[in-house]
This record gives structure tokens, C-alpha cells and sequence, in this order.
């Protein structure tokens, strides 16, 4: 009798699980799918002059002003192929005083700190997007070598003496190889269904053997 009990404990536990994980992908589906709906917008919005109280996400904006190198962050990235190097984020002030970040594309490792990597270009544009957050696998910042795995704002400002906003902007320009900047598309992953789907399934097959041994019995 305490093994038949402890057996639909565990039924009910794992069948609990399973469809909580299939929810959790239906509320995942619907996060991208407004992702993808807001990046879809963003591709298609004409560029507006930038200002720190705007608060869209993927909006294009045109900036005025210059860019500051000595403070030049190397955020450590994989380029589409998988291959290792850095995303260039460069504090830029605008004509209004007005501090952002731009992320200017993708290097390889070698190329870091080299002097050349460094554009004139006043006039930018590009997407304002938010600054992605550190998660607990990711590793902490070592600032001392210029080598960052997020963007925190406190270690930003810490190095800038600036303060800077959540949004950072991904430079547009297509033509610039190095760094090369990176595009923002709609193509996504989007395999929330299929997993909701799988872990749905699984809870209606343990349901089904559950069934089956009781009927046995």
C-alpha cells in the first residue's frame, strides 16, 4: 500500500512537472513572438533623432556628436559562425551632451585595442536596444583588462565617470567591415512550440502508463 502511494505521488509530481515546463514554453512562445513582432516595427521605423527619454525598444535613431575611445569597452561575443572575439561598445556623446553606447560590431581577439579599429564618423545611426542582463552563468567583468562578459551600468560609469542609460545603439552602417557591425533581424530561434508540445506529450504518456498499470493491478 506505501508503494502504490509513493508511486502516485511520483505519477503526479512528474505529470506536475512536465506541464508546468510545457506552459512555461506557451508564455516563452508569446515573449518572442512580441520580440519578433517589436524588432518586425523597429526594421521598418524611420530614424528619429536620439534622446535618453526614448524608452522603445528597436527604434532607429541618428546621432550627432563623437565618439570617446579611450573609455572603449571589448564585450566578449561569438560572431554568427561561433567564432570567438569582442563586440566594440564605444561611449558616444552627442552635440546635446547626451551619453550612449554604441556597439559598433564584432572584432576577432587578435584585434583588440588596435588603434585603427577607431572611426571619425560623427553622424550614426542605428537600433537602440536593450543592454542584455547578466544571468548567473555568466562570468563577472574584469575591467582591469578590458574584458567584459555584460554590460553593467555601475562598472560602466565606474570607468567613464558618466552615467548611461539601459539601451544601447547597434550601429546600422553595412559597409564598415571592421568592426563589422552586427544586424538585427527578424530571424530569431522561435522553438517555444515544439518544446511545449514535447513536454505536454511526455505528461499524456506518463499519464497513459499510469493508467494502464492501475488497470493491470
Amino acid at each position: 500500500m506505501k508503494k502504490l502511494f509513493l508511486f502516485n505521488i511520483f505519477v503526479i509530481f512528474f505529470i506536475t512537472l512536465f506541464c508546468s515546463l510545457g506552459t512555461w514554453q506557451l508564455y516563452r512562445l508569446q515573449w518572442k513572438q512580441d520580440l519578433i513582432s517589436q524588432i518586425s516595427e523597429g526594421l521598418k521605423s524611420t530614424p528619429i533623432k536620439y534622446s535618453q527619454n526614448i524608452s522603445k525598444n528597436y527604434q532607429r535613431v541618428t546621432l550627432v556628436g563623437k565618439y570617446e575611445f579611450k573609455n572603449q569597452i571589448y564585450l566578449y561575443s561569438l560572431n554568427n559562425k561561433g567564432q570567438p572575439g569582442f563586440d566594440v561598445i564605444t561611449p558616444f556623446e552627442t552635440v546635446s551632451k547626451e551619453n550612449v553606447l554604441v556597439n559598433r560590431g564584432w572584432i576577432k581577439k587578435e584585434l583588440k585595442n588596435k588603434l585603427d579599429l577607431n572611426a571619425s564618423s560623427k553622424n550614426i545611426t542605428g537600433m537602440l536596444k536593450h543592454a542584455n542582463r547578466k544571468n548567473l552563468f555568466t562570468p563577472d567583468n574584469d575591467i582591469d583588462k578590458n574584458i567584459w562578459f555584460s554590460i553593467n551600468l555601475k562598472d560602466v560609469q565606474k570607468i567613464t565617470g558618466k552615467k548611461f542609460n539601459k539601451f544601447i545603439v547597434y550601429l546600422e552602417d553595412q559597409n564598415i567591415n571592421t568592426p563589422k557591425p552586427k544586424k538585427i533581424t527578424i530571424d530569431v530561434p522561435n522553438n517555444h512550440l515544439k518544446y511545449a508540445i514535447t513536454w505536454y506529450s511526455i505528461s499524456i504518456s506518463i499519464l497513459f502508463f499510469y493508467l494502464y498499470f492501475r488497470k493491470k493491478k
